[in-house]
């Protein structure tokens, strides 16, 4: 996933596409790493507390671009930050289970379950719909008319999967 996010970002014409593309780009970029941190059962190199403030800087970024400017890939962006930093906040840090690091890998115990599990459920069934819609509308093919456009459709299909899987896992 990373791949083709850096691929985008180092060959795409973004004085033609636009800035919102660019910063769309970097964003997954940020959220395809947060969720390799989440599901490395090493740990990362940042906190928790550090992805979590990038993750809130990353959600207001989008959700003041998008209020500003009214694009829904702002809107998704935004969204996908804000889940990925309810995972982050929402995890058990009860004891030495995670320590200061982003490991949702080390979660196996039955107590260990996302706080508020009904924001878990609401935000697996938006990515789950949304990456369901992006799948068939890619496979019609006007989203593959733009460079760049077809992996970054595959690419939201695949983290919305895995965002909709992450969040369901985590919180049942």
């Amino acid at each position: 996933m990373v791949l083709p996010c850096v691929l985008r970002l180092v060959r795409l014409d973004y004085v033609r596409l636009g800035h919102g593309v660019r910063n769309g780009d970097l964003a997954e970029l940020l959220l395809v790493v947060a969720m390799v941190a989440m599901l490395s059962p090493v740990g990362g190199p940042i906190p928790a507390a550090g992805w979590q403030a990038v993750l809130v800087l990353t959600a207001g970024w989008f959700a003041v671009s998008w209020w500003r400017g009214r694009r829904s890939g702002c809107a998704h962006h935004a969204l996908s930050a804000a889940a990925m930093l309810y995972m982050v906040t929402a995890m058990p840090h009860d004891g030495m289970v995670h320590g200061p690091w982003l490991t949702m890998s080390t979660m196996s115990t039955m107590d260990a379950r996302l706080a508020v599990p009904l924001v878990a459920v609401a935000a697996a069934a938006y990515f789950v719909v949304d990456a369901a819609r992006t799948g068939v509308l890619m496979v019609r093919g006007p989203v593959v008319s733009v460079s760049g456009h077809a992996s970054r459709a595959a690419c939201r299909v695949v983290m919305g999967a895995g965002m909709g899987y992450m969040l369901l896992a985590a919180a049942l």
